[in-house]
């Protein structure tokens, strides 16, 4: 009585168990596993991984011989017989790369073996399922009685699949970002910051005016995490690894300016910043770009975690200079062009340095040459007369081309003495200048004049131009005049 009431609570548990069961009889595939061997089959595993269809034949040997009514359910069949004709749907496709290591553990001599696999419902319905698989004592030789479990983990693997999915997509948002990303780890840089408040540091800018070297030691404490690939393209590395070991060629010389702002920010509490600022690829080739900065949510206390965007702004600020150039440069001569002029004479006239000396010149015979070779050959002259002039000036002062022949320097801090001076020095110029391009000759008109502290800067460009007019009327005579304008 004992034992058949024990055998009727085995059955019990076995037909009302929580996960499907199955009681499967193995001989047949040990069998075909063993005339493999014979055949000559040293690596039962590899020859399974390479031979998908002795694995499906493999599977085609099985003999279920019996299932619990969780199976059934699971794999919507009616009954045994339902189930055993749906065996070919239930056992394939993604299912025999780990069918295959389960008859190589088996046939390695193992007794238990856990594996996560795909299994298939009669209508086709994929089941994503842990399963349990363990030859019960007795049978290790013959494999006769094998018993499976067959946990259904499915919703479990389509959340697991959309969160690597969602995982990829980031990714790939991040990889694939047309601009420059990276992830930082700033905790350093914050502890620093902490350790001056600590120490009763309230003016931050002056201190770091005066501790420049914290600057730097804060640029050090950056850890880089990861960069994506417009970083290497921007930066010109070879990959991720020669990015990190070479930080120091790129964020160094004037990109120290910025990031002193940029702590200045953050001493502040600006934990989201925006900046123009340089950086340098590895060539060593400036690259402007423009800075986003933020901490992630969630890492506002740490700091630990930071996006950084570069987006290059090269091209951007190459055309603004190039704008601002032309609003301040003659594009023929280079000289500074007519309205740069009136602004710097505005500047002196307001704050010198006294005295400032003027000097007036006019390109002589500029028209007879356009009307006999062509303007090409006048536009070539002129240039000539750029290449003297912007020769002739030392930094500070100011050559520039104020109409179509006349040209003035204007030579703050220089008194009579210095003007007569950068005179003698554009004829010595100028004599260089004919000797190497030969016909035709190079010739000014030249005259000076001194405004000194108190006198009108405007009455002495007149007088400066009365002075140059004086030297063209004694050089060529009041006949010839009109050949050399």
């Amino acid at each position: 009585m004992a034992t058949a009431a024990s055998d009727a609570t085995s059955d019990d548990m076995f037909e009302l168990a929580p996960v499907s069961l199955w009681l499967e009889d193995y001989s047949a595939v040990r069998d075909l596993l063993a005339q493999r061997a014979k055949e000559g089959v040293t690596d039962m595993r590899a020859h399974l991984t390479d031979h998908p269809d002795r694995v499906a034949e493999c599977a085609a040997r099985i003999k279920v011989l019996r299932v619990n009514r969780r199976t059934l359910e699971l794999f919507g069949a009616r009954d045994l017989e339902d189930l055993e004709a749906h065996l070919p749907v239930i056992f394939s496709r993604d299912m025999y790369q780990a069918h295959a290591d389960e008859l190589a553990s088996l046939w390695e001599g193992k007794t238990s073996i856990a594996t996560r696999t795909v299994n298939y419902t009669s209508s086709g319905d994929r089941l994503d399922v842990l399963l349990h698989m363990t030859v019960l004592p007795g049978n290790e030789k013959t494999w006769s009685r094998l018993m499976v479990s067959i946990e259904d983990i499915s919703d479990r693997a389509r959340a697991e699949r959309a969160l690597s999915l969602s995982e990829q997509y980031a990714r790939g948002l991040f990889q694939y970002s047309p601009v420059s990303l990276w992830v930082e780890d700033y905790r350093s840089v914050k502890r620093l910051l902490d350790e001056v408040r600590a120490a009763g540091v309230t003016d931050f800018r002056t201190f770091i005016d005066v501790h420049p070297e914290f600057v730097e030691r804060c640029m050090q404490e950056i850890r880089v995490i990861d960069v994506n690939r417009q970083t290497l393209v921007l930066f010109g590395a070879n990959d991720r690894d020669h990015l990190l070991r070479n930080l120091g060629l790129i964020f160094r010389d004037d990109m120290h300016q910025s990031f002193a702002e940029q702590l200045v920010d953050f001493w502040s509490g600006m934990l989201f910043q925006q900046r123009e600022t340089v950086n340098y690829s590895l060539s060593g080739e400036r690259v402007d770009v423009y800075l986003q900065f933020s901490v992630f949510p969630g890492h506002e206390e740490e700091w630990d975690l930071a996006l950084v965007s570069l987006t290059d702004i090269s091209a951007r600020k190459k055309a603004e200079a190039y704008l601002e150039y032309l609003g301040k440069h003659d594009t023929l001569t280079t000289l500074r062009n007519r309205s740069y002029f009136n602004d710097e004479l505005e500047r002196l006239t307001r704050r010198g340095p006294w005295p400032v000396s003027v000097v007036a010149l006019d390109l002589n015979g500029l028209k007879a040459i356009n009307d006999e070779r062509g303007h090409a050959a006048g536009d070539a002259l002129l240039r000539r007369a750029g290449e003297v002039l912007a020769k002739a000036v030392d930094s500070g002062e100011c050559a520039a081309r104020i109409g179509g022949d006349e040209f003035c320097l204007l030579l703050p801090a220089v008194d009579e003495d210095g003007a007569e001076a950068m005179t003698a020095r554009v004829r010595d110029l100028i004599e260089l200048n004919n000797q190497y391009y030969g016909d035709p000759r190079l010739d000014f008109a030249i005259g000076s004049a001194t405004c000194h502290r108190g006198e009108s800067l405007e009455t002495t460009l007149h007088l400066a131009d009365k002075s140059m007019y004086v030297d063209k009327r004694r050089r060529y005579g009041p006949d010839a005049m009109s050949q050399i304008l």
